[in-house]
């Protein structure tokens, strides 16, 4: 099969010759199709787990939950997360992980909101967010490609760097965005058919993402390297290169999130995204993409997205306590795993 052949597919891709101009031929592990089968077959799922849950919220608080100021809470709560997610989805698929995207972002937004960068204006503070963003992503890149670092503990490494410089940077105190960079907050409140602007960022991270894994050849390789990386690099892929890429990737998703939140809160803080790296794995996780690497849809992770942020939402409505809403989601987490090893026992 040809690279424009997989191009079509959601699903891992393993190098097994060179074709006549030198590049690498794909084939996707399993049976033909198994693999965006069962991915289909698992959106089916998560959709009709978003469905129960509206039902639910229906059922449990009718005035407060078909509101649209509660779905566009809904959406603007998803944004942060998500674009998160979208990052963390080529870096699992690709074999790796990363523990330091909360971290980061709070950094990212710390940085971009000093009294020196927030006086260049708001342009320079969105590049600021992602420039920060990315390069601490290419310092986890080239710990673990070059470095031979396991991505464990290089991206543990970096939450904890990426904290204390955070809180160092600020004084363990919140900065808050100058009235005369407004254009930041308006990203928040201005808003266009109804939904925010945060929403929309949101929408092209994610279909940007669900583009370079499903119709380019870094997401063919992302797929390659995550599934075999010996084979990946025999058929001429350069992993190391391409690792350090996809933890870049994450880094400009966190900048890029960092802005968001920035949008949202008016501030920059170094408690922003605490847990979110645990958050985004989860969604990556319940979305069908494999920790082994290899395997997973950018599309799966928004609905997983989507579906924790409802959760939250339903325990908020309802005045649960947010003890009983981490219960909730750790035993998904587990029945999702658990869910993933089934499939792979099974015969495709």
């Amino acid at each position: 099969m040809t690279d424009a052949g997989v191009g079509e597919r959601e699903g891992a891709g393993v190098p097994v010759a060179k074709d006549a101009a030198g590049g690498p031929r794909w084939r996707l592990c399993g049976s033909d199709g198994g693999a965006r089968g069962v991915g289909e077959v698992h959106h089916i799922g998560l959709v009709a787990a978003l469905v129960l849950l509206a039902v639910v919220g229906l059922v449990t608080e009718p005035d407060n939950f078909a509101t649209s100021g509660n779905i566009v809470g809904i959406l603007a709560l998803a944004a942060t997360i998500g674009v998160i997610t979208v990052g963390q989805t080529f870096v699992i698929i690709g074999g790796g992980i990363d523990l330091s995207v909360g971290a980061v972002m709070a950094l990212a937004s710390v940085w971009a909101t000093t009294v020196a960068t927030q006086s260049y204006g708001p342009g320079v503070m969105a590049l600021c967010a992602v420039l920060v963003g990315t390069g601490a992503g290419v310092l986890s890149g080239l710990l673990i490609s070059y470095g031979r670092l396991v991505p464990f503990i290089a991206t543990l490494a970096m939450l904890v760097a990426a904290r204390g410089l955070a809180q160092r940077m600020s004084d363990r105190r919140t900065q808050l965005v100058r009235p005369e960079n407004d254009a930041i907050e308006k990203l928040s409140t201005t808003k266009v058919l109804g939904l925010p602007l945060v929403v929309y960022i949101f929408a092209a991270v994610a279909v940007a993402g669900w583009v370079l894994l499903n119709r380019t050849t870094f997401g063919r390789r992302t797929f390659a390297v995550g599934g075999n990386p010996e084979a990946a690099r025999l058929a001429g892929i350069d992993v190391r290169r391409h690792t350090l890429l996809l933890y870049a990737l994450s880094g400009f998703c966190c900048g890029i999130a960092a802005i968001i939140i920035m949008a949202r809160t008016t501030t920059g803080s170094s408690t922003h995204g605490d847990l979110y790296e645990l958050d985004a794995i989860a969604a990556v996780i319940i979305g069908g993409t494999l920790l082994t690497g290899g395997r997973g849809t950018v599309a799966g992770s928004i609905l997983g997205v989507l579906v924790f942020t409802l959760i939250t939402n339903l325990f908020i409505l309802n005045g649960l306590q947010t003890s009983d809403q981490l219960i909730a989601k750790g035993v998904i987490i587990v029945i999702a795993v658990l869910l993933q090893r089934r499939g792979l026992r099974s015969p495709t």
